[in-house]
């Protein structure tokens, strides 16, 4: 009797498995019509989002970018320092506020990138092992425009950039200016000012120079599902001489993990010969008046750039 009840159970549990081997294999060939039924509601949530983001009134929005790397080696003789402790911190902020209106638009953003860096030779006393600046940038800017249709309006455009950390306004950049705005798709900005003055404020009047001349400002700003991303390109082009020109380009990547968190990765490129003069005069100085003085003519123009990997939080 034993023996017949412990054959039906394992009967049992092999029809078991069976079964549930079966069940796994169907539930793997409903995957891809399930994913087919995702996609296409992804899209239709795409569509209303498009709806909504073109609906009249107030849009704010903000996500931040922040990045560390830490690391200590305590007798690695592989290497030239043995006894080093190094530190790099950022953070980026990326904000909007916007308004949108049946007869006009007003559009204002605010870019924010900061950094740290430590480097600490624990076999040398005297060299410096606190956090240093890195990276210090700050944009803010404001651009109000009157429709002449869907697609083309007269505007005004406020830009402000520095540095908070260190040499607040020293250099600091203010461009006024009116034109034209031109959006082509419901992503895309693309602002060109023929009249526009840039303001220099510095403590070193002999480099930097206020100058009129030509604004033109690209903007795109897209998201996909989990992905979000920021493209801006801000340039001068100066009407008195191209050593007074600049611009800055600068791209914001965003993917969400899991609620209002992800991953982010922040790139930017600026070119600026005023600041590159300046720092080569510095460098001149530094190291005693040898050789050439640097001026704008002798000057080899350097391309700025920075970039930060971390983790995001949307607001």
């Amino acid at each position: 009797m034993r023996k017949l009840v412990f054959l039906f159970f394992l009967a049992c549990s092999v029809s078991g498995v069976v079964a549930q081997e079966k069940t796994e294999q169907e539930l793997k060939e409903e995957i891809a019509p399930k994913k087919a039924e995702i996609a296409k509601l992804q899209k239709e949530v795409n569509a209303l989002q498009s709806q909504i983001d073109n609906l009249p009134g107030w849009k704010f929005g903000a996500f931040g970018t922040i990045g560390a790397n830490f690391s200590w080696f305590n007798s690695w003789y592989s290497q030239g320092n043995p006894n080093v402790s190094s530190a790099t911190i950022g953070a980026t902020v990326n904000a909007f506020a916007n308004k949108k209106d049946e007869k006009y638009f007003w559009r204002n953003a605010m870019n924010l990138n900061l950094g740290w860096v430590k480097f600490d030779d624990r076999d040398d006393p005297d060299d410096d092992d606190s956090f240093r600046n890195a990276t210090d940038v700050f944009n803010i800017s404001s651009l109000y425009g009157y429709k002449l249709s869907e697609k083309l309006a007269v505007s005004g455009l406020g830009e402000y950039r520095t540095t908070i950390l260190d040499n607040f306004n020293d250099p600091g950049y203010l461009d006024l200016g009116v034109g034209m705005t031109w959006t082509p798709i419901t992503n895309l900005t693309v602002v060109v000012h023929p009249i526009k003055y840039n303001f220099v404020f510095s403590d070193e009047d002999t480099i930097f120079e206020s100058s009129l001349g030509a604004k033109i400002v690209a903007d795109y700003t897209r998201q996909i599902g989990k992905i979000a991303f920021k493209s801006n390109l801000s340039a001068f082009q100066s009407y008195k001489s191209s050593n007074y020109s600049n611009f800055t380009w600068i791209n914001s990547f965003n993917y969400k993990l899991f609620g209002k968190v992800g991953v982010g990765f922040e790139f930017g490129l600026r070119g600026n010969k005023q600041e590159n003069l300046d720092y080569a005069l510095g460098e001149y100085v530094d190291n005693g008046s040898t050789g050439t003085e640097p001026t704008f003519d002798n000057l080899d123009s350097q391309l700025q750039s920075y970039y930060l990997l971390g983790l995001t939080y949307a607001f």
